[in-house]
């Protein structure tokens, strides 16, 4: 029962480090912005430069993920098992923390995959704690997939595969898009409200004051005339409903809202995102100004959105000669679009159909300069599926696993045959050995002479 108790904790231990390691791993630009967050919320905002809060984003994934392997295929069990105990001693209280004092709204456990409320993932955390407790404490219970000689591929492996995750997603973007505004998205769906679903509430408390004494009422107790009014304040008491895109907005210089001109365009729309023109990278400059001018040949409206200012526009504008026009939009709703910056968005009747990072931004031949988008493969819905990203996943990191088990168990099968083969004639001859040494030691001729026979003799 031991036994079955520790490795049930183990395997839920690694299933939660893996998935929360691949998740972060797959989203790397995401879980810095989480981590700028918690430094914001402890008064340390601005104190770490982004490469730091970005190398340390790129770390904590891969450790979550290899810990999760690791505990699976119960590698270095003792080392692991603390490990994992270690980081669960810290997260647990971090995360009361977070609960009691509710700075943030959701702790990025598993980034945008599924997000858990403060007090959900606290007592997530009571229970993992719990888990690594008993798998410390027991940690030679926990049975190998992988024998110790052949550790190390799954260590190494593990380590370049998520690490290779990392890099990949930060110079594309990423392999899985959790967000809203993913390929095949609608943004004008996303940001309506259902019929009949639940408001949110607000209450509101007026401070009065009579007679040198103030005190706190509601609508329902509001006082006569002889008050005098002080104050008011507003608290939201309940959220309601909150549809998936709530802060989509694109305002002009001039203060014009374009957003249901942009999204109700029947047409292509071309969306170029830079949260902040200051810091993005101008390494493919031609090709933006290229796509601007075919748009603008074929009368596709092409807008850049950014939260940067005038001042910083137009120092863009004077370093780039771009002559396309310019919104602003909040900067966190401009991150969540597109984990890149710049990057590209091309919409179709108000529906995410591309997405590309400054790194993979299309190129559009002389030949195909004239031809409209209807005509170009990226006009179309992309077919990068998530089935098909998935099937890749498990060709490139769980079948060459599970074909390392399968030799591995092999190897050890015919290891013990190969032993057991020499252990059968040696126990074969060593019964052979007391056999005739029992005959030589028979009853008869093992007796010693007494005295008296000797005198016979």
């Amino acid at each position: 029962m031991r036994r079955l108790l520790v490795n049930i904790c183990r395997l839920v231990l690694a299933f939660v480090f893996i998935l929360s390691g691949f998740v972060k791993a797959v989203d790397p630009l995401g879980t810095q912005y989480k981590i700028q967050d918690y430094l914001e919320a402890m008064g340390m905002g601005g104190l770490l430069p982004d490469i730091v809060t970005l190398g340390a984003s790129v770390a904590q994934s891969a450790v979550e993920f290899c810990l999760g392997i690791f505990l699976l295929f119960a590698i270095r069990r003792r080392l692991t098992s603390r490990l994992v105990l270690l980081i669960m001693a810290v997260m647990t209280p971090l995360t009361l923390w977070l609960a009691l004092a509710n700075p943030i709204s959701d702790c990025g456990c598993f980034g945008d995959a599924v997000v858990l409320t403060n007090w959900q993932t606290f007592w997530k955390n009571v229970v993992l704690l719990i888990a690594a407790v008993i798998v410390a404490w027991w940690p030679r219970e926990m049975f190998r997939f992988v024998s110790k000689s052949n550790q190390w591929i799954v260590i190494n492996y593990s380590i370049l595969f998520i690490l290779a995750i990392s890099l990949w997603s930060l110079y594309d973007r990423p392999q899985f898009d959790f967000r809203p505004y993913h390929v095949g998205a609608s943004i004008r769906e996303g940001m309506e409200v259902p019929e009949g679903a639940e408001q949110p509430q607000f209450e509101t408390t007026f401070i009065m004051e009579k007679d040198g004494v103030r005190q706190e009422f509601t609508l329902d107790n509001y006082p006569d005339s002889t008050w005098t009014f002080i104050d008011s304040k507003t608290v939201q008491t309940s959220e309601g409903y909150v549809p998936p895109i709530h802060d989509f907005s694109m305002l002009t210089a001039e203060g014009d809202d374009l957003t249901e001109d942009v999204l109700n365009y029947d047409g292509y729309v071309f969306l170029l995102v830079s949260p902040h023109l200051e810091q993005a990278d101008d390494a493919r400059l031609d090709q933006i100004n290229e796509l601007y001018e075919y748009s603008r040949e074929h009368r596709y409206p092409f807008y850049c959105l950014t939260a940067s200012t005038e001042k910083a526009i137009a120092h863009w504008r004077d370093i780039t000669g771009a002559e396309y026009p310019f919104c602003q939009t909040d900067e966190t709703t401009l991150k969540t679009v597109i984990r890149s910056n710049p990057g590209l968005l091309l919409l179709h009747n108000g529906t995410v159909i591309q997405k590309w990072s400054h790194n993979r931004l299309p190129v559009i031949t002389d030949e195909q300069f004239t031809q409209p988008l209807e005509q170009l493969p990226i006009g179309h819905l992309s077919n990068d599926s998530v089935p098909g990203k998935i099937l890749g996943l498990l060709l490139w990191f769980v079948l060459p696993l599970a074909l390392l088990v399968i030799a591995d168990r092999l190897w050890m099968w015919t290891h013990w045959l190969r032993r057991k083969k020499k252990v059968e004639p040696h126990s074969k001859s060593s019964k052979t050995s007391q056999t005739s040494q029992t005959i030589k030691t028979s009853p008869n001729q093992s007796k010693p002479l007494t005295p008296n026979k000797q005198k016979e003799l």
